[in-house]
This record gives structure tokens, C-alpha cells and sequence, in this order.
């Protein structure tokens, strides 16, 4: 137990120092630390100016990571992404082939705007998230470890883009929605600009101790009527089940896959140990719910004429499941 309030403290300094750059966005700021110590990768949707690039900088810093960022346009080519071969020679002219990393090789990687490239570059990017390797001819080249891709997306300007497939989104861990700061948090961010002090951070973690954080997320115990919560949430998004919710039946097309029970599981238990408990919780799961489901679902006509979403559909769905969870205890 410790070795569990020392890591938790440890994450709450992190926290504490990503906060002097980043004001008003704890949530957002929450979800990227559990999908890097869950092992996934993220994507955040919101407007232009609310510090997403900004955030993964920062956390580089904090964390002692190596950080690189991809602007993803239209002509942006996958050898842009993962390298290319290239042809070397040396004093006497004889030339060979070497492989030059591309900006993949990163612990941090900021994929800004992932729905401006082409599919056939968008793939080459999903492709080395789920491998974690890059292959080049015959020789397949390891990713850095820890690795975490965060994806951005700009839910405007939509003319132009190629979005993401949904077999494609079922690959990131968690959706975050990047909202506007309160009034109170964005008086904060306009003092900080007016001052304009440079900030000093300190670095509170390393890529050693993420991973030892890792091993500590997975002795997290679940207990099997929480596993049945994770298991019986997801059911009831797919409306071709017995126990679907009345609005997954009128409104959603398809649910969530079985990749969204293994991520409630695994992001609960990485919030459980940011709380310090050994154990997952029902609560955990609630938590999580949002980020994890709202991409892995999709909606139906019924549901976009009603003006319902997965911000409205989700809550009503982990309210049913709760009750019945709390009826059969």
C-alpha cells in the first residue's frame, strides 16, 4: 500500500505541475495521464486556442518525455510520418540504404487535426498505434516505450476532411471534449499573459516510472459484480441485445465492440489508483463511461432528427445499468 499512496502522490504532483501552464481543463488533463498509463492512446475534439498542444508539451516536460508534433494536411505522405529509406555514401562513393526515423519515434506524439490527411495516411498512423512497431522492407523497427499518440480534431471547418472510420476510432483508448474555460479560468489564463513570467517546470516523473505505474495499475483488483457492470454497460449500448436500453434500441445503429468493455476496465483501474485505492469500483467505471463509449458508438437518423448524441444517449444508458446493477445486489 506505499508503494500505491507514493505513485498516487506522485501523479498528484504531476497534476499540480502540468497546472501551471494549463488552467481550467482537470479533466482533460486526468484522461491523458489514464491513457498513458493505461497504455492507449487519445483523442480530443475541441475548437482551436484551448491549449491542446500546448498540454502534450507540457506534459513532455513534466514527465521528461520526447515530444514531437505532425500537422496533418492533405498532401501529408505516410513515409511523413513513419520515415523512409534513404541512400547514404561515404568518402569512397560506395552508397548505401539507411532508414530514417520519422516523427512516430517519439514517446509523445501530437497528431494535430488527424481528419486533414488522407485515409492512406491515417492508416499509416493507426497502423503503428496498434503495432507498435514500424516495419521498413524486412526490417520492423521498434516504437519507444511509453508511447502515446494524441490525436486532435477541429469539430468546424469540416470542408475538406477525411473523418476517421469508426473501426479506425475504436482504436483510441478515450474521446476527450476540450470545452471553453469558465470565466473565473480564463481571467487566470489573461493575467498569465499579461505577466508574462516565464514558468518554470520541474520534471516529476520519467519514462521508468510510467511504466512501473503501469505494472501497479494492473495488480488493481476487480471485483467480479464491477466486471459485470463494464460488461453489462457495453450490452446495453447494442440494441440487438436482450438487455439493450430502450434508447440504444430507438437511436443507436451500432454499440459499442468488445474493446470498449476491456477499456472501461482499464481506465477505471487506472483512475482507482490515481485515487489511491487498490481496488476498482462501480463509481470508476461511471467515471470513465463518457470518454470511453462516445466514439464507440453510432447513432441512427432517429437520433440526429431528435437532436440526441452520445452526450445525451450515454448517461441515461449508465443510469439503467446502475439501477439494475443496484436491484439484483
Amino acid at each position: 500500500m506505499s508503494e500505491l499512496s507514493a505513485a498516487t502522490q506522485r501523479l498528484n504532483s504531476v497534476k499540480d505541475e502540468i497546472g501551471k501552464i494549463i488552467v481550467g481543463q482537470d479533466e482533460v488533463v486526468q484522461g491523458v495521464l489514464i491513457c498513458l498509463l493505461g497504455g492507449g492512446h487519445v483523442l480530443l475534439e475541441g475548437v482551436p486556442g484551448l491549449g491542446k498542444t500546448t498540454l502534450l508539451r507540457t506534459l513532455s516536460r513534466v514527465l521528461h518525455l520526447n515530444y514531437s508534433r505532425i500537422q496533418f494536411t492533405p498532401d501529408l505522405m505516410p513515409a511523413d510520418i513513419v520515415g523512409s529509406m534513404i541512400m547514404d555514401a561515404d568518402d569512397r562513393g560506395h552508397k548505401s540504404f539507411r532508414f530514417q526515423c520519422g516523427p512516430i519515434f517519439s514517446n509523445l506524439v501530437l497528431a494535430d487535426e488527424i481528419n486533414r490527411a488522407t485515409p492512406k495516411t491515417q492508416s499509416a498512423l493507426l497502423e503503428a498505434m496498434q503495432e507498435r512497431t514500424v516495419t521498413s522492407g524486412t526490417t520492423t523497427h521498434q516504437l519507444d516505450s511509453p508511447f502515446l499518440v494524441m490525436a486532435t480534431q477541429n469539430p468546424i471547418e469540416m470542408e475538406g476532411t477525411y473523418p476517421l472510420p469508426e473501426a479506425q476510432l475504436d482504436r483510441f483508448l478515450m474521446k476527450i471534449l476540450v470545452k471553453y474555460p469558465n470565466r473565473a479560468d480564463l481571467a487566470t489564463i489573461v493575467e498569465r499573459t499579461i505577466t508574462r513570467d516565464d514558468v518554470q517546470l520541474e520534471t516529476k516523473l520519467d519514462g521508468e516510472g510510467i511504466l512501473s505505474m503501469r505494472k501497479l495499475c494492473r495488480a488493481v483488483l476487480v471485483a467480479p459484480h464491477v466486471q459485470d457492470f463494464a460488461i453489462d454497460l457495453v450490452m446495453a449500448t447494442q440494441p440487438d441485445q436482450n438487455q439493450a436500453h430502450p434508447l440504444a434500441k430507438k437511436y443507436i445503429r451500432y454499440g459499442s465492440s468488445p474493446r470498449g468493455a476491456q477499456s472501461l476496465v482499464e481506465c477505471g483501474r487506472v483512475l482507482a489508483m490515481m485515487k489511491g485505492r487498490a481496488h476498482l469500483s462501480i463509481d470508476d467505471i461511471a467515471e470513465v463511461a463518457a470518454p470511453v463509449l462516445r466514439h464507440r458508438i453510432i447513432l441512427n437518423f432517429d437520433a440526429h432528427a431528435d437532436g440526441q448524441s452520445a452526450e445525451t444517449i450515454i448517461p441515461e444508458i449508465l443510469k439503467g445499468v446502475a439501477r439494475q446493477a443496484a436491484a439484483t445486489r
